[in-house]
């Protein structure tokens, strides 16, 4: 998914793009009204987060333009008018949802988890679940189940499950792991994508330093595997 983030503030520009690059998205970046709707018409992206108080043309303006061509695409305003009235207007113009500065990392993230579930509920083809073990991963709602305990999922997680579970038995490389979660021109790290499973492995696995869902290959990458009870045809159990 890609997201277009219009904001005059450079450092909040960039801390915010870090933030949500971080969940696994793609981010386009505008520092003006005008350079936004430049922006949206030529990266056509799935969600917008704009600041109200823009140069060239106000986060106001640019949400009415963007929604009389596209009545459904989220869109989130973001300013440090934390008024009533502030939050009326944009609502009014056609905003799905309004966060205050300063505002913090976790809330950003929430807000945009939860837009992107409504983008996954309104599409023809919603991505259907799937099970790794004892776990049930909903991509649709970014979370997965285990006995009635709901985890929440970042779409880069979701996007390295779904991976894993596709290819099933087999080792997935670091490379292929990168270029599937993180995109083409993201430089290959080890360590970001180590880390970054170490951190998943202690949410969705029962025991993370014996892992059973993301098995290390080492030299290689990661592998998920069928537990023997898995493969076993039903009626065998």
């Amino acid at each position: 998914m890609k997201v277009l983030i219009a904001e005059d503030d450079f450092h909040t520009r960039e801390g915010l793009a870090d933030v949500i690059r971080s969940e696994g998205y793609e981010v386009v970046t505008a520092s003006c009204g005008k350079s936004a709707m430049r922006m949206f018409e030529v990266s056509r992206p799935d969600c917008v987060c704009l600041d109200i108080m823009m140069p060239e043309k106000s986060g106001y303006e640019v949400c009415r333009m963007i929604r009389q061509s596209s009545p459904n695409l989220p869109i989130l305003l973001i300013s440090a008018k934390s008024e009533e009235v502030d939050r009326l207007v944009g609502f009014e113009l056609g905003a799905d949802d309004f966060i205050s500065k300063p505002f913090s990392v976790r809330e950003v993230v929430a807000r945009i988890r939860a837009v992107t579930r409504r983008c996954f509920q309104l599409s023809v083809e919603p991505p259907a679940p799937f099970q790794m073990g004892d776990l049930e991963i909903l991509p649709a709602e970014l979370r997965a189940r285990r006995n009635g305990e709901t985890i929440e999922l970042s779409l880069r997680d979701v996007q390295i499950l779904e991976l894993l579970f596709r290819r099933q038995g087999q080792p997935v490389d670091r490379q292929t792991l990168f270029r599937h979660a993180w995109g083409e021109e993201y430089l290959p790290s080890s360590r970001t994508l180590d880390q970054h499973v170490s951190q998943l492995r202690k949410r969705i696995e029962i025991d993370p330093k014996s892992p059973e869902l993301i098995q290390t290959v080492h030299g290689v990458g990661y592998r998920y595997e069928q537990t023997d009870d898995e493969k076993q045809p039903p009626g065998r159990a």
